[in-house]
């Protein structure tokens, strides 16, 4: 799904109606009709309801979603920020159809003192903000800012109509300095903007973000940022699988890792690889952790390899004879998690480079010694331009120590950081964080919107390694939505498993027992009275809900 700034949605809207003929008032027609059902979907009590309405097209999504709550037996006052004179277009024919409806409310509010004279409307179940839609540049001002001042008041929820008012939609920082409405709920239409992927819109992450189609082609929805929504790849593992099918089709995953006081690392990364889908997966590890990784599962194959005294990768673990009988038949390598910096996985690395070119996901301690050694750097740009498959898979600290930046810089523009290195390097790269980026070789970086702040301990990049290599496993010739999907799996079976536990409490691994029901969720539903659908881009449960969010949670 492509991420469209605010001009390219203007574009989009009149695009449909110049070219493709659909009227823009249909389109209001539309995006009223998915606030109306998504409003009383999400806020199945609230009797009484405020929107608060600007004077551009938003408001007249507003005005338009009043009547229809109003037709549907709700109490809806509705506020005009300005006078109904200084409407124009769609957003006045919105306006003359409220006045004409029964039930109505509504007034025009033209000062600040006029705004408080309606305490009243503070009283209510729920707040519907479209005051400023995707136009909006700051800093807010006038009525608008009157209105945020007033409405803060309310201990009511807030809907937010296409963004929180006083968002920029361009924005692509996960919070603002500026003043802009609180929200509980966000409903944009036809495409996420930048600010829906990137921002921190709702009071808590678990807080819905959907995307309403409303009616314009793909034809129209045309960008050249180069960004997307990476939970739109989830499609990949939607279709079910052939009826004659068995483990060979699914690819056999090999995972290089592990060390003494690090067995757990190699075997998260192989259990995940298994639940992904894999049909087979190899665990090589040091000979001294190699019981405690195959307890781990019965269906999980080990394969041991030299140790060094300190229970590390010996230099001597691997001769070019023996990597070629471990890596026989094998689709995908992963290499890295616990596998710890000694001179072995130097040797091992330049073997996974330059002997085989299957598919690789690099992450941990084999990004640390990628980092410290420019001959493997400049080997891994070369296999990966002459377009062999490499994943890598970094925190912010090593993405620091990859790029030769510190944490704060490549935190301050992890977008650029992110382009950047995939330019000059060929890779595919997973800089994870908060809002993990998949950026790949071309430039192209999908935005990932799942996950949460329980995941901030260790062993969940080693999950998202094997989820990684696991796909890759079965879609090998489909790198870029094997990838993106893996991301938003692994970010949204951690977000099913903290609604059973506290944040603070959750496990990496208890992210495992979710992974199915990660894969049979669809981001495109179908609620009740929207016949269009929403796609999901955030949140799990009812607007109401609430939770602890860090945004800068990460493992």
């Amino acid at each position: 799904m492509k991420v469209l700034g605010a001009e390219e949605m203007q574009a989009c809207d009149r695009v449909t109606t110049e070219r493709y003929g659909v009227p823009s008032i249909e389109l209001m027609r539309a995006a009223s009709a998915a606030v109306d059902a998504f409003a009383r979907e999400q806020f199945p009590r609230a009797r009484r309801v405020t929107v608060l309405c600007g004077r551009g097209n938003n408001g007249g999504d507003g005005m338009m979603a009043a009547r229809l709550l109003s037709k549907a037996g709700l109490e809806v006052t509705t506020l005009l920020l300005g006078s109904q004179y200084e409407l124009k277009g769609d957003a006045a024919t919105a306006w003359r159809e409220l006045s004409l409806s029964p039930n109505r409310h509504l007034y025009e509010v033209n000062s600040a003192a006029e705004l408080k004279a309606h305490r009243a409307a503070l009283v209510t179940d729920l707040i519907i903000d479209a005051v400023l839609g995707t136009g909006f540049k700051p800093p807010m001002k006038g009525m608008a800012l009157a209105a945020l001042e007033w409405a803060r008041t309310s201990e009511a929820p807030f809907l937010s109509v296409d963004l929180p008012s006083g968002w920029p939609a361009d924005a692509t920082t996960s919070k603002l300095a500026e003043d802009t409405f609180p929200s509980d709920a966000v409903i944009t239409f036809t495409a996420p903007k930048p600010a829906h992927v990137f921002g921190e819109l709702t009071r808590h992450w678990d807080q819905p973000v959907v995307v309403a189609p409303i009616g314009s082609p793909e034809e129209a929805i045309v960008s050249e940022l180069g960004l997307s929504w990476a939970g739109a790849s989830h499609a990949l593992v939607e279709q079910p699988r052939a009826t004659d099918s068995n483990k060979g089709k699914f690819g056999h995953v090999l995972v290089i890792g592990g060390s003494v006081g690090k067995s757990g690392a190699p075997a998260m990364t192989s259990m995940a690889a298994l639940r992904a889908g894999a049909g087979l997966v190899t665990a090589a590890v040091p000979s001294p952790i190699v019981a405690q990784v195959s307890g781990f599962a019965p269906e999980l194959m080990t394969q041991p390899m030299g140790a060094s005294p300190t229970g590390e990768l010996a230099s001597k673990a691997v001769t070019a004879q023996q990597f070629q009988k471990l890596i026989e038949r094998k689709t995908v390598i992963a290499v890295g998690p616990g596998l710890g910096q000694g001179p072995g996985v130097e040797i091992l690395l330049e073997a996974v480079l330059s002997d085989t070119k299957l598919p690789i996901v690099i992450d941990a301690d084999g990004l640390n010694t990628l980092a410290a050694n420019p001959f493997l750097m400049e080997k891994l740009t070369e296999v990966a331009k002459a377009g062999r498959t490499v994943v890598l898979t970094p925190h912010p600290g090593e993405m620091a120590r990859l790029a030769g930046k510190s944490v704060e810089e490549v935190q301050k523009d992890r977008l650029g950081t992110a382009r950047g290195f995939v330019r000059a390097h060929g890779v595919t790269l997973v800089l994870k964080g908060s809002r993990t980026l998949v950026a790949h070789p071309d430039g192209r970086v999908a935005v990932n919107t799942s996950g949460n702040p329980g995941m901030a301990k260790g062993g969940s990049g080693d999950l998202l390694t094997g989820v990684i290599a696991g796909l890759l496993a079965q879609f090998k010739d489909d790198v870029a939505r094997a990838v993106e999907a893996a991301v938003y799996l692994h970010g949204f079976a951690a977000d099913l498993a903290v609604c059973d536990a506290d944040e603070r409490t959750l496990l990496a691994s208890d992210s495992l027992k979710y992974f199915s029901h990660a894969f049979l969720f669809r981001p495109l539903r179908f609620p009740k009275g929207h016949p269009r659908g929403y796609v999901w881009l955030q949140g799990l449960q009812s607007a109401g809900s609430t939770g602890v969010r860090s945004a800068e949670a990460t493992e």
